[in-house]
């Protein structure tokens, strides 16, 4: 174990409370990591990723080959396809390199990886015919239409399943990325909470450090076991990350780093390639909605507004309109199975179970659903208060005794939530959009949430895919903060595609 060694401020006393504390910081022991070695698991991913590209690249090469050609494949007048097979897997690796997919800055989160795969397979096409033009090769269309689409939306499965099986790694605390924060007392704390609460992003704090002793003292001397070690101030930042073996530092918003003090940082963390990463103060708003620009040599940062009107919203309006109504025709065999098991199971009541919801702009609607619970659910809830599992005006209960047996399986693969469609189609709601939220809970909305009154509520959204019950009030209003702020039509098929994922599952659903 190594102790912290941090210097009592000149001219204090032995009855200066700052020497007190110094005395006290100077006996607080923190891991001795010296033997820990970074290891190099990024490397060995993005090897594995070449090499699961290369194989993709063969067998689209291969049954491209035998779709178009059967058993006159082998032939010899169609001896210039093999050659084209066995090309394809090294033009797609350079498709790739060219389209900067294997860059880990666009590996691991988010959707720039599968974007860039999708852009290789559009340079790919684009050269194949350039080539086949230029050289009169005469290349079949149908061994295009054929091979191209495959070895594209095969490299995007194999590297999704290679993202999820990091991302269950992540969540066990493994390959996490060792980081030190930098920033004051509050935003460390609230910044740590969040990275723990939140695996899936592959960061792990280590340590952190301070602006000054004072802020140092009060902290350590809390005695709260789960907080990181403090590694020092400001000053200390490339001394923390020795001791810490860290591999990455995440300055958070503070005047005492401006500019220059960031670029002396940055001067120093580069000797032993430790990135460097500078958090921006406007919080949950996303990366296409924000540019650099200089300025008479300053790198200004523009905020565009949030895409709230225009011909986007129109097209999402009449996208969730067709989709909710075709969805309505397709499932009404569904809708009669689950009506009739409602009335001749779930006790007592209507099958419908209807309830006020505040919609866009504050309007309120009613709200549909298959009744889960017994009709005497309302007037039961204040005996249950007490047993409450999560905090805001929210009342969530695991086994929650009101809800009747074929509610909770509803509940369970959220089928119960089919009847929403209705509204949807109606126009009160959206396919994807914030969680629609009973008057008496904005009644007690501050003035920051009810900026989810903006958009139309949704039947899904990223509280959906990120946990369902499971997410504490404060996480969910978040997350429909970030809906609001970011929103966009790739982001809606996207909360869609992996909200059937979330329902299979049937996680955080009670």
């Amino acid at each position: 174990m190594t102790a912290i060694d941090i210097a009592a401020p000149a001219g204090a006393t032995s009855d200066d409370p700052a020497t007190t504390v110094t005395a006290t910081l100077a006996r607080i022991d923190i891991p001795n990591l010296a033997g820990f070695e970074r290891t190099g698991w990024e490397v060995r991913y993005i090897r594995l990723l070449v090499t699961l590209d290369f194989l993709v690249g063969v067998l689209a090469g291969l049954v491209a080959l035998a779709t178009r050609f059967g058993p006159a494949a082998g032939e010899s007048y169609n001896r210039g396809y093999v050659w084209v097979s066995a090309a394809i897997p090294l033009g797609w690796l350079a498709a790739l390199a060219i389209s900067r997919a294997f860059e880990a800055r666009y590996l691991f989160v988010g959707t720039d990886e599968y974007e860039r795969v999708f852009r290789a397979g559009i340079t790919m096409t684009a050269a194949l015919a350039v080539i086949s033009f230029s050289f009169d090769l005469g290349l079949a269309r149908g061994y295009v239409v054929i091979a191209m689409p495959l070895v594209t939306f095969g490299t995007m499965c194999a590297r999704r399943i290679m993202r999820a099986g990091l991302h269950r790694a992540w969540a066990h605390g493994d390959r996490l990325r060792r980081v030190i924060l930098v920033g004051h007392e509050q935003a460390v704390w609230e910044t740590t909470r969040q990275l723990r609460r939140e695996r899936y992003h592959g960061l792990g704090v280590v340590g952190v450090c301070l602006p000054r002793l004072p802020v140092l003292t009060r902290v350590m001397l809390r005695g709260q076991q789960s907080l990181p070690p403090v590694y020092g101030t400001f000053d200390e930042v490339a001394l923390a990350v020795q001791r810490a073996q860290a591999d990455t530092v995440i300055v958070l918003s503070c005047p005492e780093l401006d500019g220059a003090a960031l670029r002396r940082l940055a001067w120093k963390l580069e000797r032993d390639d430790i990135d460097l990463i500078v958090a921006s103060s406007l919080v949950d708003v996303a990366g296409d909605r924000t540019t650099i620009r200089p300025v008479v040599g300053l790198p200004l940062l523009h905020v565009e507004h949030p895409r709230l009107k225009g011909v986007r919203r129109v097209v999402k309006d009449v996208f969730d309109r067709v989709a909710s109504a075709a969805g309505l025709l397709a499932l009404t065999p569904a809708l009669a199975t689950i009506a009739t098991a409602v009335k001749l199971t779930g006790g007592r009541g209507p099958v419908i179970f209807k309830q006020v919801r505040v919609g866009k702009n504050g309007k309120h609607f009613v709200m549909y659903k298959f009744r889960t619970m017994y009709v005497d659910a309302e007037a039961r809830l204040a005996a249950l208060k007490h047993l409450n599992e999560t905090d805001g005006t929210l009342f969530k209960m695991r086994n929650d005794p009101r809800v009747t047996p074929i509610g909770r399986w509803l509940r369970r693969f959220s089928l119960d939530e089919l009847p929403q469609l209705f509204n949807v189609a109606k126009g009160d709601m959206s396919l994807v959009g914030p969680r629609p939220p009973l008057p008496r809970e904005v009644d007690e909305y501050p003035f920051d949430m009810r900026r989810r009154l903006v958009v139309k509520p949704g039947l899904t959204g990223l509280w959906q895919i990120s946990g369902r019950s499971d997410l504490s009030w404060e996480d969910s209003i978040r997350l429909d903060l970030r809906y609001v702020e970011n929103w966009s039509l790739p982001m809606d098929l996207m909360i869609l595609a992996r909200t059937a994922l979330a329902v299979v599952r049937s996680s955080g659903a009670y």
